[in-house]
């Protein structure tokens, strides 16, 4: 899954703030904590690396990555990984193999999705990974994506919720998950993965760059059955109708909407993590953006050139998942995989939420 902005790259060098809530407050230049920690996740469009530390509460990021690789680019008509598209990648992985290895990070999980869950060549190219960077890249399965996604994200589901759809809109896929209440915790009680990721619908629909109101109909009524597959799925299981108390995005799809639904002169995390948007808001960014030429679309701050040719057919995704799950308000998250992985691995160690 993949979830980037515009302004990917300068966000990659910031040192990010507190997660899950902490309080954490201690200087990281001069304090150096005992326990640090790497999450990897390399996907169909981004490669993206969190290291970070326990503290009260959850954790805090102490060193951050984020690049557009494109790995997945022309997957879909070739079956394989381009020589092109490895090289960039293998490009961003040193950078995050330097970075686990300055921090002296101590325990990390390295995963890899759809992109090489599809490639002819994936295996072949993990592979090669390890050998010129040192990195022991783990291609997981759908589920294993799917349940990660949801532990980074439950932080935001709003505390009174009875149910919580959480998507994660990706490259290659798009991760989708019902979530039911079960006493102070939420279960997951449907999930799927849909083929269909903005990598993947944007090439299948033209390339993205001239989108127009027919292209994105088609775009649409493409990915409108498998959300209506999935919403019956959900009503089957939990014998109610599909419609959650909130939708809670965390996607690059969601947080590019969110950023220019706010009119941010730049993206900021700090207003994008954890807003709200109603479903009329997003309607009416999806038809400004819709509207806009390729080149409008990369003249906005929080959409950049890099996303450009993409944000449309995240749009599209968007709207068949409002569609399907019709629910008033959304929750964005500028978090995701990653902090599942930390989450977890923090929670193994029974370090999660404790001070260094």
């Amino acid at each position: 899954m993949d979830a980037t902005h515009g302004a990917g790259q300068a966000r990659s060098r910031r040192k990010a703030g507190p997660h899950s809530g902490s309080n954490h407050s201690k200087d990281l230049r001069t304090h150096r904590p005992e326990a640090l920690y790497g999450a990897l996740d390399l996907g169909t469009n981004n490669c993206r690396l969190l290291i970070a530390t326990p503290a009260d509460q959850g954790f805090v990021v102490v060193d951050a990555f984020s690049r557009i690789v494109r790995l997945g680019e022309q997957l879909g008509q070739t079956g394989r990984l381009s020589d092109a598209a490895m090289s960039r990648t293998i490009d961003a992985l040193r950078v995050c193999a330097n970075k686990l290895k300055w921090r002296k990070v101590t325990k990390s999980r390295l995963i890899a999705t759809e992109a090489c869950r599809m490639a002819g060549n994936g295996a072949d190219f993990i592979a090669r990974v390890e050998a010129e960077t040192g990195l022991a890249l783990e291609i997981i399965d759908r589920e294993t994506e799917a349940r990660l996604a949801a532990v980074g994200a439950e932080p935001l589901v709003e505390a009174e919720a009875e149910t919580a759809l959480v998507f994660d809109i990706g490259g290659g896929s798009t991760e989708v998950l019902w979530l039911q209440r079960n006493g102070q915790r939420f279960e997951i009680a449907a999930w799927t993965s849909l083929a269909a990721g903005v990598v993947t619908i944007s090439e299948r629909f033209g390339g993205g760059m001239d989108v127009t109101p027919e292209s994105f109909a088609a775009m649409c009524a493409h990915l409108r059955p498998m959300l209506q597959d999935f919403a019956r799925q959900v009503e089957s299981v939990t014998g109610r109708q599909p419609v959650p108390s909130h939708l809670l995005g965390t996607s690059g799809t969601v947080t590019t909407i969110a950023g220019v639904q706010l009119g941010l002169p730049r993206y900021d995390r700090s207003r994008v993590d954890g807003c709200w948007l109603n479903s009329a808001d997003i309607g009416k960014v999806t038809g400004d953006l819709l509207s806009f030429t390729y080149e409008q679309r990369a003249a906005n701050p929080c959409i950049g050139r890099e996303r450009a040719d993409l944000v449309l057919a995240g749009c599209a995704i968007l709207e068949e998942i409002r569609l399907a799950f019709p629910a008033e308000r959304i929750r964005v998250a500028d978090r995701g995989l990653r902090e599942g992985i930390l989450t977890q691995l923090m929670k193994q160690d029974g370090t999660y939420g404790r001070p260094q």
